[in-house]
């Protein structure tokens, strides 16, 4: 019976020890913005040493959340830093799936919400202003690398700038590249005319042929060395002198074989920028679409999203496994960091 009964507690034992080892640590920083009316909310995942209490991130009504460790004992050691920048109308806590599966791979990753573009307030005008976001990611890896609790654990030669769709455009502007006005405005009015990008904007008074200064301003950060860009917004719109300031290896990662708007496809049918960068590869996960990205949704999703008369995120196409695309992605992104 003593046998039995050790035989079961070491079971348990090594049960919960799995369980802590698939759920990654996560906490806030309040991020001081001087190029912000108000101070930026931000996040940190990363792998833990000891675990706390758990909770669940980015849960709502639609979507799954991510169980994480909060404020959890960060793992010993030197870890690779990704900084992720959430696509229009989106929010760091949005992909919790991803920051959670980067951490279990041994990554630590700053997340910011962009004002003007995250989640209840993604304004067309203020979307524009790529700068701002750039800036935001910045001035949050500025907080980090000063913050002591942190800062010891971040390998500062292994930083990424991660980005999904205009989060993707805002990754590249970290990294050199540049966006000109003209250039966007010719694809909006023929190429891109109809496209979603262009119809959002358009529907927020965007004016193509006045584009804000914002939009073309440089804003890289040299603590950057490589890039990865899911489904990257704006790449018709790219000031081609820019191009050869970009030196870090950069991964281009699309979803799907047909992209939902023509500004996501950086193949040779596409923008071509994997061809147009020095240091540029190119993998495409699928089946799925550009929105396969999200997380997962609830089977209540469609309907409230119907409900709400709000884009379909949630239909995949036939086929699709999103919780697969998810593991497909994190391991590109694995291979390319050697993670």
């Amino acid at each position: 019976m003593k046998t039995l009964v050790l035989g079961t507690l070491l079971a348990m034992t090594c049960t919960a020890a799995l369980a802590e080892q698939q759920i990654a640590g996560y906490d806030r920083l309040t991020v001081p913005a001087s190029h912000r009316s108000s101070a930026v909310a931000a996040s940190v995942w990363y792998p833990i040493e000891t675990p706390t209490y758990r909770n669940v991130i980015g849960d709502n009504a639609v979507f799954k959340g991510t169980s994480a460790y909060i404020g959890a004992a960060i793992k010993d050691g030197k870890h690779p830093l990704i900084v992720l920048s959430h696509g229009s109308g989106g929010n760091m806590d949005g992909l919790s799936w991803l920051s959670s599966g980067l951490a279990l791979k041994g990554a630590m990753v700053l997340a910011v919400n962009h004002p003007g573009s995250t989640s209840g307030d993604s304004s067309p005008r203020r979307s524009m202003r790529l700068n701002e976001r750039a800036q935001d990611l910045t001035a949050a890896l500025d907080e980090l690398l000063n913050d002591p609790a942190f800062a010891v654990y971040i390998d500062e030669d292994r930083i990424t700038s991660l980005g999904f769709s205009l989060g993707g455009a805002t990754a590249l502007n970290l990294a050199g590249l540049r966006f000109g006005g003209e250039r966007y405005n010719e694809y909006c009015n023929g190429l891109g005319k109809g496209q979603a990008d262009c119809v959002f904007l358009s529907k927020g008074g965007v004016d193509f042929a006045r584009m804000p200064s914002g939009f073309s301003k440089g804003a890289r950060d040299n603590r950057v060395s490589a890039v990865i860009a899911v489904d990257p917004g704006f790449t018709y719109g790219i000031a081609e002198q820019s191009l050869a300031d970009v030196s870090q290896p950069v991964l281009l990662l699309n979803i799907g074989e047909e992209n939902l708007w023509k500004a996501a496809d950086v193949g040779e049918e596409g923008s071509n920028l994997v061809g147009k960068l020095e240091n540029a590869s190119h993998a495409v996960v699928k089946p799925g679409h550009h929105f396969t990205f999200l997380a997962e949704c609830k089977p209540e999703g469609p309907a409230v999203l119907a409900a709400e008369k709000d884009d379909p995120v949630c239909d995949d196409p036939e086929g699709t496994n999103r919780a697969q695309i998810h593991a497909d992605i994190l391991e590109e992104i694995a291979r390319f960091l050697k993670l």
